[in-house]
């Protein structure tokens, strides 16, 4: 018989663990969120092809900034303390940000 394994990752452990792990992914997913908003709020006229190459470069940005924020939570040790739902975000940015630089 094995002997019975500690748990290392106690819920109340994780609280601090959560707050270090999400600095990084802020770090990221602020400034996607903002390019975001901007590649969004812009509203270029239809003959202006430098402002919509403006819109589509952000957009381009977002996706980018999301791509990064994507591959840190993917990491082990993102993945068993943070939760899944840190991928929604990524996700959703990339999905508003591509969508804009189509239909810009």
């Amino acid at each position: 018989m094995r002997p019975s394994r500690e748990n290392i990752d106690l819920p109340e452990d994780r609280g601090c663990l959560q707050w270090v792990l999400g600095i990084p992914l802020a770090l990221s997913y602020i400034p996607a969120l903002f390019t975001c908003w901007t590649a969004l709020s812009i509203r270029p006229h239809p003959d202006d092809e430098l402002l919509r190459g403006d819109v589509r470069f952000l957009a381009g940005c977002c996706l980018v900034l999301c791509l990064v924020g994507l591959l840190i939570t993917i990491t082990p040790l993102f993945r068993r303390t943070m939760g899944r739902w840190w991928f929604a975000l990524p996700f959703l940015l990339a999905t508003v940000a591509y969508v804009r630089a189509q239909t810009v």
